[in-house]
């Protein structure tokens, strides 16, 4: 399919590079393409960001059939544009996709879709240390129509925003409440997929983390409550007695992209990381032993976080003295490496644009 594009003919004055923030800006265009049944996907098209005409009975208003994804462009030194594993991103859609029934995307067309967007506001990439391009595709349901079924019509839409770091802690670590009391996820359902209602469901809790002065909650498994699952916005990992562990992919954990390099970084370092079923007792007990070396998140939106403290069941404990480990702070420098292109990638992560 050819893409029909349209520019702007009143581009946006672009923030300040120190007030972006994350997810605050949006850039001159967006890419959107629509699906009849029938006819598949068809007349894809860049053009000015702006509204999206919608009916009162639209039905992700009303049912949430809804996917999204979150990947970053970032800005060499030689002023060339990465983006990082985008083609895992668009696989994952796909996945996500197959659990709400929303029809398969092309993964090979969005990412070129993706790079063509990209290219045409490439000047709204930073290049400041910390900042890059946050792209968010996304699917919903466009039927005007109330009935509890899968839709008939959908909307794939991709917009960019101009980001820094996501937790105002930076790379500094943050403090984690362990939820004891309302469940996001459970096997069987959508915890895997990226879609909206996950992010609906985990919203209460972290209000709640939030007051008591916590950055994000870690979620415990829906039925026993004891086996971690992931943190609100990212995976998590334990560096216990010189191994590392993040939870095993059980049907309710998200499958993060950065996740898996962290992984297949560390393997390649000779570390011993793996993903197994790890409880919370087993890390308290691993800290009361003193072998609770390191914890840390992984995501897009933050790559790596450091966490200095858990609670769970009032009871909190400090991790490496509330710093950075370095375990962390090395997969931080290897993976920005990569995306920055400072770092020759021999795992073949990056694309050109």
């Amino acid at each position: 399919m050819d893409i029909k594009i349209t520019k702007t003919t009143a581009p946006k004055a672009k923030p300040p590079v120190d007030s972006l923030g994350f997810g605050v800006y949006f850039t001159d265009h967006m890419f959107v393409m629509d699906y009849t049944k029938g006819n598949g996907w068809h007349d894809p098209q860049i053009l000015p960001y702006g509204p999206i005409p919608m009916d009162p009975s639209c039905a992700v208003l009303h049912y949430g059939q809804a996917v999204f994804e979150g990947l970053k462009a970032y800005r060499t030194a030689d002023n060339q544009v990465l983006l990082f594993r985008p083609y895992n991103n668009m696989n994952r859609i796909n996945e996500s996709n197959e659990r709400l029934c929303i029809p398969q995307i092309d993964v090979d067309f969005a990412v070129e879709a993706i790079k063509k967007l990209v290219k045409i506001d490439q000047d709204w990439i930073p290049d400041a240390p910390g900042t890059a391009l946050y792209i968010r595709p996304f699917i919903f349901a466009a039927d005007p129509f109330l009935g509890v079924h899968p839709a008939s019509t959908y909307k794939f839409i991709v917009i960019l925003s101009p980001v820094g770091a996501y937790y105002k802690e930076g790379l500094n670590p943050v403090k984690i409440y362990v939820e004891d009391s309302y469940v996001r996820a459970v096997r069987g359902g959508m915890g895997f997929s990226k879609t909206a209602g996950n992010y609906a469901a985990s919203l209460k809790a972290q209000e709640e983390a939030e007051k008591k002065g916590y950055t994000q909650v870690l979620w415990l498994d829906g039925v026993e409550r004891k086996y971690i699952e992931e943190v609100g916005a990212m995976n998590i990992f334990f560096k216990i007695d010189g191994k590392v562990v993040t939870p095993a992919l059980n049907g309710s954990i998200l499958a993060g992209i950065t996740r898996n390099s962290c992984l297949e970084i560390l393997n390649s370092w000779g570390i011993d990381a793996k993903e197994a079923k790890i409880s919370i007792q087993e890390v308290y007990e691993a800290y009361e032993n003193g072998k609770l070396e390191e914890v840390f998140g992984t995501g897009t939106a933050a790559v790596i976080s450091p966490v200095g403290e858990l609670c769970w069941n009032g009871k909190k404990i400090t991790i490496n003295n509330g710093e950075i480990g370095p375990i962390s702070q090395k997969l931080y420098d290897t993976i920005t490496g990569l995306q920055s292109g400072k770092l020759e990638d021999t795992f073949n992560y990056t694309v050109k644009l």
